[in-house]
């Protein structure tokens, strides 16, 4: 494969999982300022189906194009640079999961109201 093809997929997945992220946060925020059910019902089933489409794969894209990153340019996976990069993806992962089930609590609720 391709050094620079797998860099700028990595690069690219970074963004939108960056950018999907802030998008539905201010999404859900905005919509549950309204109190208007509707609005709050269309963010909250929005959000999860983003979630889906874009935050899942990409976090899957991140962790896999790193691997081959970090295979390609031969590093060492006990560098303390790549350790402390397994660290930020677990602690970010470990805060992403409660929220995503936060959200789905959130649209199903809304739906049943």
């Amino acid at each position: 494969m391709d050094y620079l093809f797998i860099k700028t997929i990595h690069i690219i997945s970074s963004t939108i999982l960056f950018g999907t992220g802030i998008g539905t946060a201010f999404f859900m925020w905005w919509a549950n300022k309204t109190g208007d059910l509707n609005t709050k019902t269309y963010a909250a089933r929005t959000t999860v189906i983003a979630d889906l489409h874009f935050t899942t794969p990409t976090v899957i894209i991140q962790l896999v194009s790193g691997i081959i990153l970090v295979n390609m340019l031969g590093y060492n996976y006990s560098n303390l640079w790549l350790i402390l990069t397994y660290i930020g993806y677990i602690i970010a992962g470990s805060c992403w999961l409660p929220v995503v089930w936060i959200q789905i609590q959130l649209r199903n609720m809304a739906l049943e109201a």
